[in-house]
C-alpha cells in the first residue's frame, strides 16, 4: 500500500522513511515512530492501518545513522542484535529525525505522532520539546518515567501494559503523578511489552483494539483542519 521515499534532517542528514497515503484527501498526517525493530512490517502494517483511517503516515527510519535500512523480526536472537541501537542512544539525533518527518507531515494538514516502545518514549518526548504538533500518542515508552518533569506542549495520550517486565507500575505512577493533570494514561490489566504488535507472543488482541480505539478516537479529536 506505502511507498519508501528519503527525509531530509535539520543537519542535512538523509534518511530513508516509509509513507502510506490514503485513497482520499487527508485528515491530517500521522508520524509513526518505530521500535526497536525498524521500520519493519508491523510499523508498515501501522501505517497502512492510519491511511485506511483517512490519515498520511510516515515511518522515519531513525537507526539509519547507524545501520541504514535496519529491520528484523521478533525472535530472541533479533530482539538482542537490536538492543544495540539503544545501548547509548542519540536523542538528539533522532529528534532532528523525527522532526523531519512531522514537517513532512505537516503538509497532509495537522500532525499528530504515534510511537512505540522507543518510539513511544519518542513520541512523549516530541510532544514537550519539537514544533508543528497537534497531538501525541506514545505505548509502552520505557523511558518516558525518566523524563516525565518535561510538559507536553499538545494533548498527549499514552498507553501501558499492567504486566510489562520492562516498565514497571512504579514508572507508571510516576508518569502519573506528574503527568496525570495534562495527560490521557492508559494502563491495560495483563498487558505485557508490544502488546499492540500482533506479530509477537506478548500480542494481546483485546488491549490492542481498546488501544487502537482511543488513539483514533483521540486523533479524531484533535486533528481538525
Amino acid at each position: 500500500m506505502g511507498k519508501h521515499f528519503s527525509l531530509v534532517a535539520a543537519d542535512s542528514f538523509k534518511l530513508g522513511a516509509y509513507r502510506a497515503d490514503p485513497s482520499g484527501t487527508a485528515k491530517g498526517g500521522v508520524v509513526v515512530i518505530q521500535e526497536i525493530f525498524g521500520v519493519n512490517h508491523h510499523i508498515r502494517a501501522v501505517c497502512d492501518r492510519l491511511a485506511a483511517e483517512g490519515y498520511a503516515a510516515v515511518a522515519p527510519a531513525l537507526f539509519d545513522r547507524q545501520q541504514p535500512n535496519f529491520e528484523c523480526g521478533y525472535s530472541p536472537d533479533e530482539i538482542a542484535n537490536a538492543r544495540k541501537f539503544v545501548a547509548n542512544p542519540d536523542w538528539g539525533a533522532m529528534m532532528k529525525d523525527v522532526q523531519a518527518a512531522i514537517d513532512d507531515s505537516q503538509r497532509s494538514g495537522p500532525a499528530a505522532i504515534l510511537g512505540f516502545c522507543l518510539g513511544g518514549t519518542l513520541a512523549f518526548l516530541a510532544s514537550a520539546k519539537l514544533n508543528g504538533l497537534s497531538a501525541a500518542v506514545g505505548y509502552y515508552g520505557g523511558q518516558i518515567a525518566k523524563n516525565a518533569d518535561e510538559k507536553p506542549k499538545v494533548p498527549t495520550q499514552l498507553h501501558f501494559g499492567e504486566k510489562d517486565a520492562s516498565i514497571p507500575m512504579s514508572d507508571v505512577d510516576i508518569v502519573k503523578q506528574k503527568r496525570g493533570g495534562d495527560c490521557e494514561i492508559y494502563v491495560y490489566v495483563g498487558a505485557q511489552h508490544g502488546f499492540n504488535c500482533d506479530e509477537r507472543g506478548s500480542y494481546d488482541e483485546a488491549s490492542a483494539k481498546l488501544a487502537w480505539q482511543r488513539s483514533l478516537a483521540f486523533l479524531q479529536k484533535n486533528l481538525k483542519k
